[in-house]
């Protein structure tokens, strides 16, 4: 990596320096958008005792889900339980430390990390558990609750399209939270689907600048769905 390419090699050099107990952030909503090879990479590194944030945990063997699986996550700061029957087992018995957060509220939170903003006021959550231990106050006849600002110490995203130099576009719902995220980790490592070189991107469809990324590599990703439905067939 020099420069400003920032192509790494492999799925070890892109996450060199991860440890235990670190912060992670990682991009996706559901099993939309989510970098399936970074965290297959965490699974096999054994790292533990992690902080994860993220809008949820994916499933029992996908996503997220297999960091559970392994219990390599010990606080879950997250909007959505879902389909994941590891983590609501983990919530309930207490062995794993979650935080759920109004999902407007944790995108706010992790925007605002990114932006260099500490905490912001909003009304969401007032008077119920969210703002237990929290500052609260009444601006113009209303009732807000204070929210600092998340961020991390590696945020995880997957972009549809990058160029060398870090250039990201999002596809369609992917760009959920992957965007955002990239702002707010002091190592920002993307996981691609399309790598091209620079100047091959049209400007105007660039949705994250080179300069909030730090690592790049070329991705493979399955598609998966998390709830299937289909109309039955008439007899």
């Amino acid at each position: 990596m020099m420069g400003f390419n920032k192509l790494v090699n492999s799925y070890e050099e892109a996450l060199d320096g991860l440890q235990d107990d670190m912060t992670i952030m990682v991009g996706g909503f559901g099993l939309c958008g989510i970098p399936e090879g970074l965290i297959a990479q965490m699974v096999e590194m054994k790292v533990k005792g992690l902080t994860a944030i993220s809008n949820n945990a994916g499933v029992d063997d996908f996503g997220l889900g297999l960091l559970l699986k392994q219990k390599q996550i010990s606080t879950m700061i997250a909007s959505y339980v879902g389909e994941n029957a590891t983590f609501e087992q983990q919530m309930l018995s207490g062995e794993l430390n979650v935080i759920l957060t109004p999902q407007g509220t944790l995108a706010e939170k992790i925007r605002a990390g990114g932006a260099g903003i500490p905490a912001f006021f909003t009304a969401t959550g007032y008077g119920t558990p969210v703002a237990e231990g929290k500052e609260t106050r009444e601006i113009d006849g209303r009732h807000y609750v204070l929210e600092p600002a998340l961020k991390a110490d590696f945020a995880l995203i997957r972009a549809w399209k990058a160029d060398t130099m870090g250039n990201l576009v999002f596809r369609k719902t992917a760009a959920n939270f992957n965007p955002m995220i990239a702002t707010a980790g002091k190592i920002t490592v993307v996981e691609a689907e399309h790598i091209v070189e620079p100047g091959e991107l049209d400007p105007d469809h660039i949705h994250t600048p080179g300069i909030y990324v730090d690592r790049l590599l070329q991705g493979t990703f399955e598609k998966r769905i998390e709830q299937r439905t289909i109309k039955a067939t008439a007899e």
